[in-house]
């Protein structure tokens, strides 16, 4: 497991100030949700964080080191899933070991039989291991996402990043991933930070809360503290109704979110593929 700590962290593009003078720590094993509307800096904070782009101001580390460049203990997923469509999900989570093969063995899947059981592990956290054959252009956007979290899980990293994770996905493919996230890290004792907009599956599934506004943090807390004055703050003029959740149960992970990608939920959403 690995610490993260965002010290002063300011990112500009150009006259535009995405991120202002961010900082918090983030323990070992702790799993954060980032909050906030699109524009608010959430994506710029993940790809500083992943080494995808450069602070113009601050620092980021990862335990002692800082983070300059993309390295392969901090594994992250992306909305729009990132897998190739033309493979099976078996080879999609296999891509996920790029970092430890080189491109031929990667090419010909002659990768050591310890990542080809890891693929196979990792297919199984997410509740794919029966569709390990099953090409991704055949799949539902949640089993696609589910298929993206298997790959980063076969990286082998120390930290989880995710970026809008659930985004364009269907009520109940939503609350299926994201349980998977949660159980996967808890599982795996990964430190996990997840963006996302919507305040139900925040509150469903997150344990302590970062909320970003026009670039500034204005909220770092946990559930107890997560109220509606707090969202308020965080999405200002928005109209929130509807968007917080009364219950302050956490979930238990993927088989309690009462969704799935089966037929019935696809029946109820209108086919799976996100909206």
């Amino acid at each position: 497991m690995s610490s993260i700590t965002v010290e002063g962290l300011t990112k500009r593009f150009g006259e535009t100030v995405a991120l202002d003078d961010v900082s918090f720590e983030v323990p070992e094993g702790e799993f954060v949700i980032v909050l906030g509307v699109s524009g608010s800096g959430k994506s710029t904070l993940l790809r500083c964080m992943n080494g995808l782009e450069t602070p113009t101001e601050g620092e980021i580390r990862i335990g002692d080191t800082p983070v300059d460049e993309p390295r392969p203990d901090i594994a992250m997923i992306f909305q729009q899933h990132n897998i190739i469509a033309q493979m099976n999900a078996y080879s999609n989570a296999l891509t996920g070991s790029l970092n430890r093969n080189t491109f031929l063995d990667s090419l010909f899947q002659r990768q050591s039989e310890e990542d080809k059981l890891q693929a196979l592990d990792a297919l199984d956290t997410v509740g794919l291991l029966d569709e390990a054959q099953q090409n991704a252009q055949q799949m539902s956007g949640g089993q696609q996402q589910r298929v993206g979290i298997a790959r980063a899980l076969v990286q082998d990293p120390t930290i989880l990043l995710a970026d809008e994770p659930v985004a364009s996905l269907d009520p109940g493919s939503s609350q299926q991933v994201m349980g998977y996230l949660r159980t996967a890290a808890a599982d795996r004792g990964l430190t996990a930070v997840i963006s996302l907009h919507q305040v139900n599956l925040a509150r469903k599934f997150g344990e302590r809360f970062i909320g970003l506004r026009d670039g500034k943090k204005v909220f770092d807390g946990y559930r107890d503290e997560f109220d509606m004055d707090v969202i308020d703050d965080i999405y200002g003029d928005i109209d929130t109704e509807g968007m917080f959740a009364p219950d302050g149960e956490a979930d238990d992970g993927p088989g309690s979110s009462g969704g799935s990608d089966d037929a019935s939920t696809k029946r109820a959403t209108g086919g799976g593929m996100g909206q």
